[in-house]
């Protein structure tokens, strides 16, 4: 099992955390929503938790717990800049379907 960061992910999370000033890592997960059933969840992590799995890539450390794990393993975590829109992108090779918006997805 893994997750992975393209170098623009994982340089601007970097730039996050260094401009946070503390932080272990990033958690990904999933979560229940929108119209297609589950959104992607991102946020800092001060300190993972027991049940947590953390993953090193490219000097970031990506914390998931055990339920999202199933949904994103083999997940890369991408940051990509489209016109004025900018903002992470998960390359999910598990996930058979999302809704037109892009907001939620199924597997």
């Amino acid at each position: 099992m893994s997750i992975t960061l393209s170098e623009s992910a994982a340089s601007r999370v970097n730039s996050f955390l260094h401009h946070r000033g503390k932080g272990f890592g990033l958690r990904l997960g999933v979560r229940t929503s929108g119209c297609s059933g589950m959104a992607y969840v991102l946020e800092f992590v001060d300190a993972p938790q027991p049940e947590d799995t953390v993953f090193e890539d490219k000097g970031v450390n990506v914390v998931i717990d055990a339920k999202s794990l199933v949904y994103l393993d083999g997940t890369e975590l991408d940051f990509v800049k489209e016109g004025l829109n900018e903002g992470f992108k998960f390359n999910n090779p598990n996930m058979k379907d999302e809704c037109g918006c892009g907001e939620s997805f199924n597997v």
